[in-house]
């Protein structure tokens, strides 16, 4: 597997100075979003086939181990507040259950009965859409979890850090990202790690566009929480309909600092 190949360009980082360290790692973490950028026709494919499955009644599964799965969480969980959406709409699924997002538990990932009772746990069914996550491609609880969605009729979908993998073989779509040797050898929570960030956040962002949760590129349906929130409520606003952030603030006051709301209340005045 190349992300578990020794890296050449830095087997003196031990050695080296901390300044040196820190450009090593950052030269490579540099080589990460073109490898990306080539692979945006099939993230383009996985966000189309996730809309047109939402929007007939399904509902979009992250699963992943170690790394993966947490990244998977952190994506998940920051889409309801960002576009107000139903949880269900996109969650996720990582081996060892919550408390392996703070707590290493790497151990899980080679747990296929423990992937089974996680799928029915999920209540997948036919229409939903599965997407498994893993640097290695072949994670047993995440190739376990791809084949039962695959058997219960999803489109099941890979991102992974490897050529030839098991889950390549289960997905009816796969982006290889193949970012290689890591700085520290097998340390896949670095460039593997950093290309699905940018691969999930990406997938996340633009199914969320296309299915209508923005106005231009503004997170109109965004739930404004806090006082931070509702200051760049306000300032949305303004921006959009034009008006001063008084006015603006009591039209959204009007309508429960509901930004979307307060927008169509104004066109309606």
């Amino acid at each position: 597997m190349n992300t578990e190949s020794v890296n050449e360009k830095t087997t003196l980082i031990s050695d080296s100075s901390t300044e040196d360290v820190l450009y090593m790692i950052n030269d490579e973490d540099a080589l990460v979003p073109g490898i990306v950028r080539n692979l945006i026709p099939k993230i383009s494919l996985l966000v189309d086939e996730a809309v047109k499955a939402v929007k007939n009644g399904g509902k979009i599964v992250y699963c992943g181990a170690g790394t993966s799965g947490r990244l998977a969480v952190a994506d998940a969980a920051e889409c309801p507040p960002t576009y107000g959406a139903d949880p269900e709409t996109i969650s996720a699924v990582i081996a060892g259950g919550i408390g392996a997002i703070v707590n290493a538990s790497e151990g899980c990932e080679d747990s296929e009965k423990a992937a089974k009772d996680a799928f029915i746990s999920k209540n997948i069914k036919k229409g939903d859409i599965v997407i498994g996550i893993s640097a290695s491609g072949n994670a047993p609880f995440v190739a376990t979890f791809m084949a039962e969605a695959k058997k219960a009729g999803c489109f099941v979908g890979a991102i992974v850090n490897n050529e030839g993998t098991k889950m390549a073989e289960i997905a009816d779509l796969t982006i290889e990202s193949l970012t290689g040797a890591e700085v520290i050898k097998g340390s896949t929570r670095m460039k593997a790690g950093t290309s699905q960030k940018l691969i999930l956040n990406m997938f996340s962002t633009a199914f969320f566009i296309k299915s209508g949760y923005t106005y231009k590129n503004y997170m109109v349906n965004m739930v404004t929480s806090n006082t931070k929130l509702k200051k760049r409520a306000v300032t949305m606003v303004s921006e959009i309909l034009g008006l001063d952030f008084e006015k603006s603030g009591q039209l959204l006051s009007e309508n429960g600092w509901n930004v979307r709301r307060a927008i169509n209340a104004y066109d309606k005045e």
